[in-house]
């Protein structure tokens, strides 16, 4: 039997945790008589794109990208209607697509979810003509993307603070939304569209959205006050935003806003300008992807979040276990060496 042929892409930079201990550990966890692999490390914004096109181009059977949402969707988007599928390490501050798939947070997790090598084939959306693999969108959301993009530091806690300094000064928009043909004008803080059903951090804003409907799910947010910004947040924390009377849903295979002014719009949290008019769209079954058969799909939202701060202080201590294993060796090695130079 031929062996699974692997490509490892490595973001030195993304995240807070070492790399090199998960690529040390990956003989721990794939058999040598049935996994081949090769691992090569990004350089530079765009390089695991460049790294994912070649790999499919040479019959890469799985691609894994160990980082965070940027380097996954780099990935992602190069692999689109290719045979190479799709693996994460996540390694980021949000991990959207690894959350909604259930990829554990701990990068041991994710390896032994890589060791079964099941893959299934899933649906992408695309935003002018952009892919992108959880969510894009229009208002307080791209706004903030941009906010982040430029703020210099990652994380959670960036995030919420842009959030909070933003919501104070947004101003919701008009748009004009075109559906199978019929059209609406909604005031909206904010419209996303899902393919999957959170930002990342378990921030479910399309919470009922699935990857294998054929379908988006759009969530448009109605201006709301201060007061009511609490609910929301928690809401979206136990997925059930779309039961807010702030909120309106629907589902679609495409769809088309006009807005006043060009601006900011979002693909997976990255800011790009755009024009007066968006197209979205979602591409059925366009993108391979190993997944987790063995994920608890009937676990409250709650025990998604709690099981994920699990998986990363497991994972945190791991490396540091590992760090220690490899500075006692790099010490025994060192010690051994001088006394084969002593009886020398």
């Amino acid at each position: 039997m031929d062996k699974t042929r692997l490509l490892f892409i490595a973001n030195p930079i993304s995240g807070t945790r070492d790399k090199q201990p998960i690529i040390d550990s990956l003989p721990q966890f794939l058999p040598e008589e049935r996994f081949t692999w090769e691992v090569q490390w990004t350089t530079h914004r765009g390089h695991a794109a460049e790294l994912a096109s070649q790999a499919s181009l040479q019959g890469v059977d799985v691609c894994v990208a160990i980082g965070g949402d940027g380097t996954v969707n780099e990935v992602a988007r190069s692999l689109c209607h290719s045979q190479t599928a799709l693996a994460i390490v996540p390694m980021g501050s949000g991990n959207g697509l690894a959350r909604h798939i259930q990829i554990p947070m701990d990068p041991d997790g994710a390896l032994r979810v890589l060791s079964q090598c099941q893959i299934k084939a899933l649906d992408y959306g695309t935003i002018n003509d952009t892919p992108f693999f959880c969510t894009c969108g229009v208002g307080f959301d791209a706004f903030i993307s941009e906010k982040f993009a430029g703020s210099g530091k990652r994380g959670l806690m960036t995030y919420i603070e842009n959030t909070l300094k933003g919501g104070l000064t947004y101003q919701p928009d008009t748009y004009e939304l075109e559906i199978d043909g019929q059209t609406e004008l909604h005031k909206a803080f904010l419209i996303a569209c899902g393919n999957a059903s959170q930002y990342g951090n378990n921030f479910y804003i399309t919470p009922q959205a699935s990857m294998s409907d054929g379908l988006l799910d759009v969530t448009i947010m109605e201006p709301f006050n201060v007061l009511e910004a609490p609910q929301i947040v928690m809401q979206m924390l136990n997925k059930t935003l779309d039961t807010n009377p702030r909120i309106k849903t629907f589902r679609c295979q495409a769809l088309k806003i006009h807005r006043p002014a060009p601006g900011v719009i979002h693909y997976d949290g990255e800011p790009a300008e755009a024009g007066t008019d968006i197209a979205v769209q979602l591409v059925p079954k366009g993108l391979r992807v190993v997944v987790n058969e063995e994920a608890n799909r009937n676990a409250t939202p709650m025990m998604h979040i709690f099981q994920d701060l699990y998986d990363q202080i497991t994972g945190d201590i791991k490396s540091q276990q590992r760090k220690i294993l490899a500075i006692n060796k790099s010490f025994l090695d060192h010690i051994r060496q001088q006394a084969l130079n002593f009886k020398l």
